[in-house]
């Protein structure tokens, strides 16, 4: 039986609510059990606080998620879900640094948050170069959104082409080829969301 003041010295690293979030974002109590080696009653009773884990327990559960044990004893308070971004914080970069064939320049706005479920963007699209026959393509994993703010857009889907005006969204898999262009003069911008 551990003491009061143990107690609430372990209480402050908050190890069972981080195993909960590592868990909630991968795999389920069962699943992590079967990973682990570990009764899911007893994961459970981490995750609430009830049970602290030894070092070759929370060692084990470390392995599951990739993580060292420093994960379980660093950032003692929880910080909130929150990342506020000023406008004059944010900076525009290209999608291809170094390259005069830039697409789009984009602008996190999203990017103080560490454990992001998805990353959002400004993006002002360019016209194709004079030259190009054809628009650049790019995948990655999971999906992604655009709502077109200004201007008109031409994404490009595998063998497919949409046309975009302002105030028009669209929702695709990111893992097939695709691409974008601004169309016309008029400056184009859009929301960029993507979710892995």
């Amino acid at each position: 039986m551990l003491s009061e003041t143990l107690t609430e010295r372990l209480d402050t690293y908050a190890i069972g609510e981080k195993l909960r979030r590592l868990r909630l974002k991968k795999i389920g109590l069962v699943e992590l059990g079967q990973h682990s080696g570990l009764s899911p009653p007893m994961i459970s009773k981490i995750e609430c606080g009830k049970l602290y884990p030894t070092l070759p327990t929370l060692l084990r559960l470390a392995l599951v998620f990739s993580v060292g044990l420093d994960h379980f004893f660093t950032n003692t308070k929880p910080h909130p879900v929150k990342a506020l971004v000023r406008k004059d914080d944010r900076q525009a970069f290209p999608d291809k640094p170094d390259s005069t064939d830039v697409a789009y320049y984009f602008e996190s706005l999203d990017f103080p948050a560490t454990a992001r479920l998805m990353s959002s963007y400004l993006a002002h699209f360019e016209p194709l170069r004079e030259g190009m026959s054809a628009v650049g393509r790019h995948k990655h994993d999971g999906v992604e959104f655009i709502y077109v703010i200004t201007g008109a857009l031409q994404l490009h889907i595998e063998d497919e082409v949409n046309e975009l005006k302002a105030g028009d969204a669209i929702y695709f898999d990111a893992s097939v080829a695709h691409g974008y262009a601004r169309l016309g003069k008029v400056k184009c911008t859009g929301l960029v969301v993507t979710i892995p």
